[in-house]
């Protein structure tokens, strides 16, 4: 759905990490010089004078190394939960990756990779890797939200498996428990809290201005972030995007997963599939499941689930897990690729090739803690219903909104079925305790009028291009590309071209030439045979 990313939390900097395994050398390359765009073009800000002094003067152990460049990394305090000092503060560790060019940095770009709950720091080798080209002359800021990573951790007590393989109603409980063990320590997990995290780490450097760049989860911080410190953002941009103002019934994404099988069964060469009986099987599935559920043993690094394959789970599988590392190989088989010869073999009475795809999709579960996420999600998302609301009215205002859901909005499944696949959205906060909630997130806050530009895969239905485009319509002067044959990120493809346009707009407030975008080749998709 539109932020959901949970199998894909760490999408972008896996797709590094595994492009540094296969010598990728090089990822972002310069690109010519900016096109007129509409946006203000952004010079180079200046470099604050007290910047080197306020680096600590030894890093700690856990500072990670990048081969040719300097990293400082350090810790600031941050009250746990703002004006409540009796619950104490938060330990939150950051990383700057610095440019490997003589003189002073010419800006500072602050990466968030997603989740909520994602890890940044660990992953500092493989980011400045893959932003190759813009660390001739810029900084990297990476940090760790709290409850994560080097930032100090708050648990729950509900692990990534128990979530992401359980039933909606053991999720729904699982959601009760977490917000109960949190107790009022919940209201500190916000994106607003990380934000003035991140603000604070911005002073303790004496950076003057941050360039953000905000993927999957992150496009939704860093508008917050720039809503709350309008005056410290140089440029942003936002890949893999959703708005503040998200759906919570998640019709963008249920909608593009009928599109996406249309398309890539149009782009498959030799044409692999028909792309509208590939919807027709979609529907056909999902109405089975809907009354006769699979069970599939799905084995984990820490144990062996009975996963319970439903309506709701054949949504998960396919507009989230099916969206991650699209294009990251074109020529491999992906999920997404193998999903209409697996959807024809099941309505045929085979599903054999389904329950392949559900063990190998649910064997990344693991054990993590998921109170950055649970937290994060219930307490920010835009509802169907009223935060004030105690549980029935909750439930009867979620009903309603269900009921007025009109025919097809989404897709081949039914409104309750895709609500309910969703991992951050439908029902699953219903439960989640109102007397430890905060104020509600804005959805439209005032923002600055500074150069952004968005990305979205077209073959991503997590964060669509629907979504992006709204994202996009938030700010005064944006500029939206959708990149063809990718999924959720775009950075993803390993050809260099977005990470170029990325980088090229990070230096300069404008994306340059983006005619690498159009020529990325499509998916392999695995033939149906009839």
């Amino acid at each position: 759905m539109a932020d959901g990313d949970r199998t894909q939390r760490a999408s972008l900097v896996a797709g590094l990490a595994l492009g540094l395994t296969a010598g990728l050398a090089g990822l972002v390359a310069p690109v010519a010089p900016a096109a007129a765009s509409g946006a203000p073009v952004v010079s180079a800000p200046a470099v604050s004078a007290v910047a080197a002094a306020r680096v600590p003067a030894a890093s700690p152990a856990w500072c990670p190394e990048v081969a040719g460049h300097r990293v400082d990394c350090g810790r600031v305090d941050r009250p746990l939960v703002a004006g409540r000092p009796g619950l104490g503060t938060v330990k939150v560790s950051y990383a700057v990756v610095r440019h490997r060019g003589a003189g002073p940095a010419q800006g500072t770009v602050a990466v968030n990779p997603g989740g909520p709950g994602e890890t940044a720091i660990d992953k500092a080798e493989a980011f400045a890797w893959g932003l190759e080209g813009l660390l001739a002359d810029h900084d990297l800021l990476l940090v760790d939200p709290r409850g994560t990573g080097r930032s100090e951790r708050i648990p729950c007590g509900v692990t990534d498996a128990e979530y992401r393989l359980g039933t909606r109603a053991q999720q729904r409980a699982a959601v009760v428990r977490c917000g109960a063990n949190l107790g009022p320590k919940a209201a500190g997990y916000t994106s607003a809290a990380t934000a003035d995290d991140l603000d604070a780490v911005r002073s303790r450097l004496g950076v003057r201005q941050l360039g953000l760049y905000g993927l999957s989860y992150g496009t939704y911080l860093m508008p917050v972030y720039a809503s709350r410190h309008p005056d410290r953002v140089r440029s942003i941009v936002l890949s893999g995007a959703f708005p503040l103002r998200l759906d919570p019934l998640a019709r963008p994404s249920a909608q593009a997963v009928s599109l996406n099988l249309r398309r890539i069964c149009a782009r498959s060469v030799p044409a692999a599939c028909d792309g509208e009986q590939a919807v027709r099987d979609l529907a056909a599935a999902a109405a089975r499941l809907r009354t006769a559920p699979l069970t599939v043993p799905v084995t984990t690094g820490h144990g062996v689930y009975r996963k319970r394959f439903t309506e709701d789970k054949l949504a998960n599988l396919l507009f989230e897990a099916a969206s991650g590392q699209v294009g990251t190989d074109p020529a491999a088989p992906s999920l997404l690729g193998r999903l209409p010869h697996a959807l024809d073999r099941f309505v045929r009475g085979d599903a054999g090739p389904l329950r392949t795809l559900v063990r190998e999709e649910g064997a990344s579960a693991g054990l993590a803690d998921q109170a950055p996420y649970i937290a994060v999600v219930c307490n920010d998302y835009r509802r169907a219903w009223s935060k004030d609301a105690p549980p029935a009215v909750r439930r009867q205002q979620y009903g309603a909104a269900l009921a007025a859901a009109r025919p097809g909005e989404h897709g081949a499944f039914s409104a309750k079925g895709f609500t309910e696949g969703t991992t951050d959205a439908g029902d699953v906060c219903i439960g989640w305790p109102r007397e430890h909630t905060p104020a509600p997130q804005p959805t439209r806050p005032a923002l600055p009028d500074v150069p952004v530009l968005v990305l979205s895969g077209d073959l991503d239905a997590n964060t669509p291009d629907a979504s992006g485009k709204e994202a996009a319509a938030q700010f005064v002067h944006a500029r939206f590309l959708s990149v063809r044959n990718t999924g959720h990120v775009p950075e993803l493809e390993p050809g260099r071209c977005v990470t170029g346009v990325s980088a090229h707009f990070l230096r300069t407030g404008g994306p340059g030439d983006t005619s690498c975008l159009r020529g990325l080749p499509p998916i392999a998709v695995t033939p149906v045979r009839r």
